[in-house]
């Protein structure tokens, strides 16, 4: 088993058991064998994803999850993750141009960071920087894909915006510590914060299943 394929496993339980199955109204076994064809596809040489290596994240998309449940889903030392915004905002920040992720329940994140570099940068400028550093900003589902997953980088390295996703009315998703546990919360586009970096990826992969 490819180093890729056992911690997209190990990603995939972890969701599984914090409930994703119930929130997608299905079985575990039914939301696994969602996830199977990508799972498959690590273990195949010639698709040149068996060595994406282990910085990867499993995603699965709005369409099989609905955001707006998942933050309360995260926890740091026992302390549940949160957001005082209306459900409605949550579903509003939608993947902008060029950063719709691939067709498929389920597709990978490789190598995502904080953006700990993109610091204290408005999140207009931050995305020009990314995108000139050859870079992917994260989208909010990402975004809390690393809360969920690696939710001690909230503590060891910063919080952060996701600017490839965005709301109506310009503003960008944020994860941060706020009262010890994760808070989802937005910031304006033009708009910085020492303790807010931006975060990114190098690739987004997926598994076309109509092929």
């Amino acid at each position: 088993m490819s180093e890729a394929s056992q911690e997209a496993r190990r990603q995939l339980e972890r969701i599984i058991a914090l409930g994703y199955p119930d929130v997608a109204d299905m079985s575990a076994d039914a939301f696994r064998a969602l996830a199977d064809p990508l799972l498959r596809s690590l273990e195949e040489p010639q698709l040149d994803m068996a060595d994406l290596g282990s910085n990867i994240l499993l995603i699965p998309t709005r369409e099989l999850v609905s955001p707006e449940s998942l933050i309360a889903r995260t926890s740091i030392n026992r302390m549940a993750g949160f957001t005082t915004m209306p459900p409605r905002d949550i579903v509003s920040f939608a993947p902008t141009g060029g950063f719709e992720p691939p067709e498929g329940p389920f597709y990978l994140v490789v190598e995502p960071h904080t953006g700990t570099c993109y610091v204290n940068r408005e999140p207009d400028v931050a995305r020009k920087l990314i995108e000139t550093d050859e870079r992917l900003p994260l989208t909010l589902e990402e975004g809390l894909a690393i809360a969920t997953q690696h939710p001690e980088w909230l503590l060891e390295k910063n919080g952060f915006n996701l600017l490839g996703s965005r709301s109506n009315d310009g503003r960008v998703p944020s994860i941060w510590m706020s009262q010890n546990a994760p808070r989802l919360g937005a910031v304006w586009p033009n708009s910085r914060h020492t303790w807010l970096g931006n975060a990114y990826c190098i690739d987004r992969v997926g598994v076309n299943l109509m092929a």
